[in-house]
C-alpha cells in the first residue's frame, strides 16, 4: 500500500485574493463513494533530456507549474493523480488548482477549483509513490481542455515527467495557482510533469468502457502538431464519439518505448509496465498495442540515446507481445494487436530489420492470438512500396505519420473490436 503523508503548506497563498476557487466545491474526502473513470492519463517517466528542452532534471522551486489537457471521457466531479514514481525524495506540493482552459496559459475567469488533499491544501508524496486529490465539483464534458496547476514552494529536485505531450505546458516564478491570466507564464516546455491521470465521476452506474492505445512514440503521437490533439488516440476518440459511442481514451505510449528492453530515456519496457500503465486503470474494456519499432531497430544504429540497443529476434518480439496477451485475457481486458509502419529511408531500417518487421507482422495478422488486428502497415504504406510510408502521411523522418496520417491510423481500428 502507498503511504502518503498530507501537510498544509505555508507556500500557498490563503489570503481574500479573488481567485473564485469556491472551497464550497472540494468534497473534503477523496471522493471513494463515487465510480471513477479515467478522463485523460500519461505514463510517466525517468527524468532525462529528451528531444526538446524540459525542466525534468532541474525540477522547480518557488514555481507554478500549469498544465493543459484533454479530457475524453465525462462527469460532474473530477480529482487528478500526482506521481513520484521516479523521485529520490518526497515530493512537496504545496498548492494545486483545476481550471477550464482559456488561451495559451490563460484559464476562464470563475472556473478555478483550489484541489485538496485528504483536506489539506498541500501534500508530501514519498519516492515512487503516487496520490489523488480529493474531488471537486465541476461538470466536464467529452474534448474539453482542463488546466492543472502546481505550485511547488520548495526544491523538488528532478522531476517525474512524460516526455513527449506534444501540449504546451507553463512556468511561472512564485505561487500563481489562482492568476487566470497567462502573463505570469512566460516560460514553456511540450512536456507534462508529475501529472499521471485526471479521473471523472458522476452519479450513474459504474462503467467499463475505457480504451487504452499503448506503445511507442506512434501512439505518444511524434510528428503531430503540437496543442491540436492530432495524436492516432484523439482521432480515434472523436470517431467513436461521432459513432455514439462516447468513451474515454487513454494515450499510454511513451516516445521510444521499447517493448522488451527498459531505457532511461525511453521508460520501463512495455511488457513491465503494462499492468501499471493499462490493466490497473479503472474501467478499461480494451488495449490497442502498438510497440516493437524501437527493439528492431535500435539494434542497427549506435547512438547513446538508442541503448540498450540487444540485437532482438523476431521470436523474441512475439514472445513479448504473448505477454502482453496473457495479462490483458486474465484481466478480462480485449487485446488488439496493431502491425508495426513501414519505416524504410529512416536511419535504422536495414534489409535485416525490415525482414523482422515482416515477419512479427505476418504473424499478428494470421495468428489469431490477439482478439482483433488494426493493420496500420497497410492503412499508410505506400501502394508502390510496402516498405516506405505513402509520402502524403510521412512526417518527414520516413516512419513517424503526421496528422493525417493519425487519423487515417485511428480509422484502422475496428470500433467493434473495442
Amino acid at each position: 500500500m502507498r503511504q502518503t503523508v498530507h501537510q498544509n503548506s505555508n507556500g500557498n497563498n490563503g489570503n481574500n485574493d479573488n481567485d473564485n476557487d469556491n472551497n464550497a466545491s472540494n468534497s473534503g474526502n477523496n471522493g471513494n463513494a463515487l465510480d471513477w473513470q479515467p478522463g485523460w492519463a500519461a505514463s510517466v517517466q525517468r527524468p532525462s533530456v529528451g528531444f526538446h528542452d524540459n525542466w525534468a532534471l532541474e525540477g522547480f522551486a518557488d514555481q507554478t507549474v500549469r498544465q493543459v489537457v484533454r479530457v475524453t471521457g465525462s462527469g460532474t466531479a473530477a480529482r487528478i493523480v500526482l506521481s513520484n514514481r521516479y523521485g529520490t525524495e518526497p515530493l512537496e506540493v504545496a498548492g494545486a488548482t483545476l481550471a477550464r482552459t482559456g488561451e495559451g496559459a490563460g484559464v476562464r475567469a470563475g472556473t478555478v477549483r483550489r484541489l485538496l488533499f485528504g483536506g489539506a491544501a498541500g501534500v508530501r508524496i514519498p519516492a515512487g509513490g503516487e496520490v489523488r486529490s480529493d474531488a471537486v465539483e465541476v461538470a466536464v464534458a467529452p474534448f474539453e481542455s482542463l488546466t492543472v496547476s502546481l505550485y511547488f514552494a520548495r526544491p523538488t529536485g528532478p522531476a517525474t515527467f512524460h516526455a513527449q505531450a506534444y501540449a504546451t505546458a507553463y512556468r511561472a516564478a512564485g505561487d500563481r495557482l489562482t492568476d487566470t491570466g497567462p502573463a505570469a507564464f512566460g516560460e514553456t516546455t511540450v512536456s507534462w510533469y508529475f501529472l499521471a491521470a485526471v479521473e471523472l465521476a458522476d452519479d450513474g452506474p459504474a462503467r467499463r468502457d475505457t480504451v487504452v492505445v499503448f506503445g511507442d512514440s506512434l501512439t505518444d503521437g511524434f510528428g503531430s502538431t503540437i496543442d491540436a490533439n492530432g495524436r492516432y488516440a484523439d482521432a480515434l476518440a472523436e470517431r467513436l464519439a461521432e459513432r455514439g459511442g462516447v468513451r474515454p481514451v487513454l494515450n499510454q505510449g511513451i516516445g521510444g518505448n521499447l517493448l522488451l528492453s527498459d531505457s532511461a530515456w525511453f521508460g520501463e519496457r512495455a511488457a513491465g509496465r503494462f499492468r501499471r500503465d493499462v490493466l490497473d486503470r479503472p474501467g478499461v474494456r480494451s488495449v490497442v498495442v502498438l510497440v516493437g519499432l524501437n527493439d528492431i531497430g535500435f539494434s542497427e544504429i549506435d547512438l547513446p540515446t538508442y541503448k540498450p540497443n540487444p540485437d532482438r529476434s523476431a521470436d523474441e518480439l512475439i514472445a513479448g507481445y504473448r505477454e502482453l496477451i496473457a495479462g490483458a485475457r486474465a484481466a478480462g481486458v480485449r487485446i488488439v494487436g496493431g502491425t508495426i509502419l513501414p519505416f524504410k529511408g529512416a536511419e535504422y531500417h536495414t534489409p535485416g530489420a525490415e525482414a523482422k518487421r515482416r515477419k512479427v507482422n505476418d504473424w499478428i495478422r494470421a495468428s489469431g492470438e490477439f482478439d482483433a488486428v488494426a493493420d496500420f502497415a497497410a492503412a499508410l504504406a505506400d501502394p508502390g512500396d510496402p516498405e516506405a510510408l505513402a509520402a502524403r502521411f510521412d512526417s518527414g523522418d520516413h516512419k513517424h505519420p503526421g496528422d493525417e496520417g493519425y487519423r487515417v491510423m485511428a480509422e484502422a481500428v475496428d470500433l467493434a473490436a473495442l
